[in-house]
């Protein structure tokens, strides 16, 4: 069957990889990216594998809320319905780590957005779609005050191993949380240390295949084996479902931790509005 898929950070790396297997496969494929000009050579390089199928692009920076509420509100007046969202941008390391709303880049593009964006597209997607957010082996603590975006983390691995933690906690909060006519929320580690750009700038290093993260995407995104994985952890360096880090199960830090992202989300929202 034909699905409806949307990939975001889909211009390089493990998204446009995984973009080039949904394609092959006969799949409408949604890429978005931060650059018009490599948003434009990704589209060009999927229409050329040929098919019956759909390519859209949508160009937003996802470290700008304003910038992800259009990108959604793009995505539903083109679309009455969305099977797959994969939340797969992230970034690592940046030149200035704050963005316009003062909050660290990390949490902004790896936790806030894809929250956001899985929040304003979920009026479009059943109870048999997916949301596939990109985590990493890399979690650390979350300090919710740098979350808020009122304290600095001075080092780049360290913000981006508590953007990642934040956002496996927000996928199984947000996946218990459902009713049951919603779709699955899935967090992924696509394997470490996969030659991605964000690898190769961050680490200095060639990195592994980047197949082997597209790979596991599409089987998170349309196999039967993650068909009843609502809220679980998908650990690709294992093979396997596993536990997330303990600070996903503590209640108390998840409670905290939502509380923030909600509280940062509404204020850049209501701003936004006004």
């Amino acid at each position: 069957m034909q699905k409806t898929i949307l990939i975001t950070g889909s211009t390089d790396g493990i998204g446009l990889a995984t973009a080039r297997k949904l394609v092959a496969m006969g799949h409408n494929v949604l890429i978005h990216g931060r650059s018009a000009a490599k948003l434009a050579a990704a589209e060009e390089e999927l229409e050329a594998l040929g098919g019956e199928r759909r390519i859209e692009s949508y160009q937003a920076d996802l470290s700008d809320m304003a910038q992800v509420e259009a990108f959604a509100a793009a995505v539903a007046a083109r679309n009455v319905r969305l099977d797959v969202l994969i939340n797969n941008a992230g970034i690592f390391r940046a030149p200035d780590p704050i963005t316009k709303d003062g909050l660290d880049v990390r949490f902004a593009v790896n936790t806030l957005a894809p929250y956001l964006l899985t929040k304003r597209l979920m009026p479009l997607m059943s109870e048999s779609g997916r949301v596939v957010n990109l985590s990493s082996a890399a979690q650390s603590p979350v300090d919710t005050e740098a979350l808020a975006g009122r304290v600095k983390i001075a080092e780049d691995f360290a913000a981006y191993a508590q953007s990642k933690l934040a956002l496996t906690i927000w996928s199984r909060s947000m996946a218990f949380s459902l009713e049951d006519n919603c779709p699955s929320i899935i967090a992924v580690n696509p394997g470490s240390m996969l030659g991605s750009k964000m690898v190769q700038e961050g680490f200095g290093v060639a990195g592994g295949d980047i197949g082997i993260g597209a790979d596991i995407l599409v089987r998170a995104a349309l196999s039967e084996e993650f068909a009843d994985a609502n809220g679980q952890y998908f650990d690709n360096d294992s093979h396997q479902f596993a536990s997330p880090h303990t600070e996903a199960l503590n209640h108390e830090k998840v409670k905290e931790v939502i509380r923030v992202i909600e509280s940062v989300l509404s204020e850049l929202t209501t701003n936004t509005e006004k």
